[in-house]
């Protein structure tokens, strides 16, 4: 059996499902795509390729060979997009809660059914249907859970709203003695630079007490304030739109200072090692191009 453990963002990581991108299928056409960022490089012409979204994860792979971290990876489902392992499951304490994703993801799940058998069945979650979540709008953080949402009237015609109120609610009914903290996200179907898909496309919060945000991907300026005095003004660094878009805060902790960066985040990496991190840089540029990184195609089943 597996016995997980996810308390926070930046425990020293000892098991993880990493994504795969083998067997990705053809270029998506545009009205098949689930973010404004992968429209625009399918109409440009700059699509990732598989071959080069392979070599990527590998070297994400790797990393995590270097730490001796056990890595698990779907099955894979011939061509299909395979790639961002945090959308389909979560975990929280020792809890396993698979997300309700975009109902034609249904088979991604599946792929990881024989994790999910290795858990014990009363650590097993499958939300009611109402509920709408993906992982990468859920982040437990000690006494915290935070969760991006939106709440808008337009909810539905949003296939960049991932995550609604009743997900909120029922993780809160899940979780009674930690403290559910939702942030309302800026959506756009069609303007990557003004759409945060999920939190953690606008927020990562890192070890040392530090931690990465865009202002612009809070619909409500308290909620962005909210966390810029919980972390404190010194500890967090910002991301311009620009790098938001490029997915700067989507980053992700091994430990609480080992921290695995996109290789041309020269800014932010340097902020990094200035307070002290380790950085392990890995080419993650062409699987950017699908509005997700590191984050997205990692997710953690035991941290110490």
């Amino acid at each position: 059996m597996l016995k997980l453990n996810v308390k926070n963002e930046s425990s020293r990581l000892r098991a993880v499902v990493l994504g795969t991108a083998i067997s990705n299928g053809p270029v998506p056409r545009v009205e098949d795509c689930y973010d404004p960022k992968s429209i625009e490089h399918v109409l440009a012409g700059t699509y990732p390729k598989e071959a080069d979204m392979v070599i990527e994860m590998e070297s994400v792979a790797a990393v995590f060979e270097k730490y001796d971290v056990k890595v698990y990876r779907p099955e894979v489902i011939e061509n299909c997009n395979q790639i961002f392992a945090r959308d389909i499951a979560f975990v929280i304490d020792d809890i396993l809660i698979e997300a309700n994703i975009l109902p034609h993801r249904e088979e991604e799940v599946h792929a990881i059914d024989y994790i999910w058998n290795q858990v014990a069945e009363d650590k097993r979650i499958i939300l009611p249907e109402a509920c709408h979540v993906e992982g990468g709008d859920v982040m437990p953080w000690n006494e915290y859970i935070f969760i991006g949402t939106y709440s808008g009237e337009d909810y539905a015609d949003l296939i960049t709203a991932r995550t609604n109120t009743n997900a909120v609610i029922a993780i809160q009914e899940l979780f009674p003695n930690k403290i559910v903290k939702p942030f309302e996200l800026r959506k756009s179907n069609t303007n990557a630079k003004e759409n945060a898909l999920h939190l953690d496309c606008c927020f990562n919060p890192l070890g040392k007490g530090k931690a990465i945000i865009h202002k612009n991907g809070f619909l409500i300026e308290k909620e962005y304030e909210w966390l810029i005095n919980f972390f404190g003004e010194e500890n967090v660094f910002e991301i311009t739109k620009d790098e938001m878009y490029q997915m700067c805060s989507n980053v992700f902790s091994i430990s609480e200072d080992v921290i695995i960066s996109e290789k041309n985040f020269t800014r932010l990496n340097n902020w990094l090692r200035d307070q002290g991190f380790t950085v392990e840089e890995v080419p993650y540029a062409e699987i950017g191009k699908q509005e997700g990184l590191l984050r997205c195609t990692t997710m953690p089943l035991i941290r110490d």
